[in-house]
């Protein structure tokens, strides 16, 4: 079993949303070194005020869709707090509610940096040490999004549908090689932490960020290899099978609601 206790926790996109959450929350269960990996100075330098009455912070500014500056950090990060237990990717954005035929190419390349390459690109440098030492755990947060396609966020839904296949596939890999090193793919459905404001949800409830960021680090600390938030997520691809198509679309979009839910988006202003 994975132990946040006493483990060095590194949170990309830390200094907000329910990366800034599940930090508080590693520290609470008595994490050695909380390491905030995130873009905005200001939100880390907040963030490291609010959260050292509670142990140690430390705060890199990294814009993680730049692999040069990812793996310089890293070094740094590594020689100034020492080896990373933990990694959780947690960064990321969603860009508008545009149809495909609308995106812009910089909103696509954008979106797929973010999203898929950057989580890659940062456990690559990560997890050779943690095999190294034989422990370790990387948990990705991707989304629900990347099990059910949903209109007005194709390329959103693209770059967590890339996530977890590339996160479930290197866990097997870590499983054949017979290593204590862990992988864990989270895929939440909307959380209410300003990254998707306008969304509408008919019958799935929107997450409360409190509880989900709770669920996230108990699934990294029970060594779960996928988890889905709400749990029903998990049985989607079993309905996508039984059902036709065109049923399928008519339950989960129009009666459920889903294929609607992105129509109101504004998102975050600043993201």
């Amino acid at each position: 079993m994975t132990k946040i206790k006493n483990s060095n926790v590194l949170i990309t996109g830390g200094a907000s949303g329910i990366g800034r959450i599940m930090g508080r929350m590693a520290l609470e269960r008595g994490a050695a070194r909380l390491v905030i990996w995130d873009i905005n100075e200001g939100n880390i330098a907040a963030t490291k005020e609010e959260l050292q009455k509670f142990g140690r912070v430390d705060g890199y500014k990294v814009d993680v869709s730049n692999s040069n500056e990812v793996v310089e950090i890293y070094q740094k990060t590594k020689n100034e707090c020492g080896d990373i237990d933990i990694l959780i990717n947690c960064a990321g954005i969603v860009a508008n509610n545009n149809t495909f035929d609308k995106q812009s190419i910089k909103d696509i390349e954008r979106t797929m940096t973010i999203n898929a390459t950057a989580p890659m690109v940062i456990a690559s440098q990560m997890l050779p040490d943690m095999i190294a030492r034989d422990k370790g755990h990387i948990c990705n947060i991707a989304s629900a999004a990347g099990m059910l396609s949903n209109p007005k966020m194709s390329v959103y839904a693209a770059s967590k549908w890339a996530v977890i296949g590339w996160s479930d596939s290197v866990r097997i890999e870590l499983k054949y090689a017979k290593s204590n090193v862990r992988f864990t793919t989270v895929a939440p459905y909307f959380i209410n932490t300003g990254m998707f404001d306008g969304v509408k949800s008919r019958i799935f409830p929107i997450l409360k960020p409190e509880p989900t960021a709770c669920k996230i680090l108990n699934a990294i600390e029970k060594n779960k290899n996928f988890k889905g938030i709400p749990f029903s997520y998990h049985f989607i691809r079993m309905w996508q099978a039984i059902l036709p198509t065109a049923v399928f679309d008519f339950i989960f979009g129009e009666v459920v609601g889903i294929f609607h839910a992105m129509d109101n988006f504004t998102g975050r202003k600043n993201q």
